[in-house]
């Protein structure tokens, strides 16, 4: 007698999947296939078991109120540190208009600035300055700037009767000069969704210091003198 299921064409079930284990089935049945009930095994039941245990003490400790544990905390006194190591190199800056123009065409410390503003900014502004709560500020108009100098002013003090907040006790003056350069590097850009013009079509931002502009220069005539010697080199071999 032939012991071995078959399928609806007859065949042979052991011929297809081999042996069939001699294990219990739970009953269930899903378009005509049986479930065995095998259990799971103990490496993966103990590391559920493991997982629910240390959440707790996980919870407990990044959770628990503590100050400086979460990690939310902890990439802003990182951020801080980056932010002093980096303004050593500087010092501390002038806040004025000329500082502000100065590091608008240093893309370095631009991005110091862009630190700051998507530490502190981006809930009013929008992440990429298109605006949320406040003002556009890829746009040619402004609501409280007349001149690239006036944007530290509103960081330092405020606008719009405390809408825009006072930020001189808040951040260092590195942090507003730079952060001001930043917000003034925005205009012109593309915001993916930005907010209409709001404000006062105000001139163009002046164009990078004489220093500076003599510093590029002389940077293009180091690069050309260096591909004339190496011309002159490739001749004389």
């Amino acid at each position: 007698m032939d012991n071995n299921p078959k399928n609806q064409d007859g065949i042979e079930q052991e011929s297809i999947v081999g042996q069939i284990p001699d294990d219990p089935l739970t009953g269930h049945a899903y378009d005509g296939i049986q479930e065995f009930d095998n259990p799971l095994p103990g490496w993966w039941k103990w590391m559920f078991i493991g997982s629910i245990l240390f959440a707790f003490p996980y919870a407990a400790f990044y959770h628990g109120g503590a100050e400086g544990r979460t990690a939310t905390e902890r990439y802003d006194k990182a951020l801080a540190e980056n932010i002093r190591l980096q303004f050593a190199e500087i010092g501390e800056l002038k806040m004025d208009r000329a500082t502000v123009v100065k590091f608008l065409y240093e893309p370095t410390w631009l991005r110091v600035g862009q630190s700051v503003f998507k530490t502190n900014c981006v809930s009013c502004h929008g992440a990429d300055g298109g605006g949320l709560v406040g003002p556009n500020l890829t746009d040619d108009a402004y609501k409280n700037v007349k001149d690239i100098g006036d944007i530290l002013h509103v960081l330092e003090n405020g606008a719009a009767g405390g809408a825009m907040p006072a930020w001189k006790t808040r951040l260092s003056p590195n942090e507003l000069v730079l952060a001001a350069s930043y917000v003034a590097s925005l205009r012109g850009t593309e915001a993916a969704d930005g907010k209409p013009a709001e404000g006062r079509v105000i001139p163009p931002w002046p164009e990078a210091p004489p220093e500076e502009a003599s510093e590029a220069e002389e940077a293009d005539e180091d690069a050309n003198a260096d591909a004339m010697e190496m011309d002159a080199e490739k001749a004389a071999t």
